[in-house]
């Protein structure tokens, strides 16, 4: 693709375990993601989904590749990719405005004067229309209100790649539907870089320029990458009838469906005892 801005090439995960044998968890990652592209990567659990956000996250080092995000490699943590995951991680001692103000004093302490890293975390907590909460500690407010924390904490570092681990698999039905909501909303307002793991095919769809599908493990690889071609903003009633949307949301389930049937022909074990083979030459 051209005009890459984070780029995973060739990478390839493989952990040891305690009794020195390898587990493949990745396999011939390749990904180009434009500035601006909001990509979710959907897969069955165990598929390595987290695997490769923590890579892109530099949280872990590839076995195999690499990763390059505007030019540079990655190869540690850094605060020009900001992560949101499923558990808020806030720190729980800290009020709403002291966990944005705590990342904010950390990336701008030397190029923001105080008077603008204290408008700067206030920006951010209105962004995601938490300012009624300021002076909350963590244990206050409910969990979607953490989250939209999380997010804002996220956004105040002004990341290359904002990287979204699930973050709204922990919320009932209706607080998650605002949160996506406001995460269409913020994206088309800052036009952030966005890549994101869910299970959650409606989703995939509703936020996502294309989602990525990964193979069942081990040595999961890139399936398929399906173009959402659904103009911005979108509105998520107005898409429950459109024949792109649900197009893109069958194309999800039709590859989803086919590899969990390829898992179970493989765990099924035949009446002598012994897995066919066929079944384990698919998923090879």
């Amino acid at each position: 693709m051209n005009n890459a801005y984070l780029s995973l090439s060739q990478v390839d995960m493989t952990f040891q375990s305690r009794n020195g044998a390898s587990n493949p968890v990745l396999r011939n990652i390749n990904l180009d993601v434009r500035r601006g592209e909001f990509i979710t990567l959907i897969g069955h659990s165990g598929c390595g989904k987290s695997t490769v956000l923590n890579i892109v996250a530099g949280l872990l080092r590839a076995t195999q590749g690499g990763v390059i995000l505007d030019g540079r490699e990655v190869n540690s943590p850094g605060p020009d990719r900001a992560v949101v995951f499923q558990n808020h991680s806030l720190l729980p001692w800290l009020t709403v405005h002291q966990n944005v103000a705590l990342a904010v004093e950390k990336i701008f302490r030397d190029s923001k004067t105080a008077a603008e890293r204290k408008a700067w975390v206030l920006h951010n907590l209105e962004m995601v229309n938490m300012t009624h909460a300021l002076h909350r500690l963590p244990s206050e407010i409910s969990g979607g209100m953490k989250q939209r924390v999380g997010i804002a904490r996220a956004l105040s570092m002004e990341p290359k790649v904002l990287l979204l681990d699930e973050p709204f698999g922990a919320l009932d039905a209706l607080t998650r539907a605002h949160l996506q909501d406001e995460v269409i909303r913020i994206q088309g307002e800052l036009g952030n870089t966005v890549l994101m793991i869910t299970h959650d095919v409606d989703e995939a769809v509703l936020l996502s320029d294309r989602v990525v599908m990964m193979t069942n493990g081990p040595a999961a690889t890139i399936g398929q990458i399906l173009d959402v071609p659904l103009a911005r903003p979108r509105d998520r009633i107005a898409l429950a009838g459109d024949a792109t949307y649900n197009h893109c949301r069958q194309e999800i389930l039709s590859f989803l469906h086919e590899k969990q049937r390829k898992v179970e022909s493989i765990a099924t074990p035949r009446a002598d005892g012994a897995n066919d083979k066929q079944a384990v030459a698919l998923r090879a």
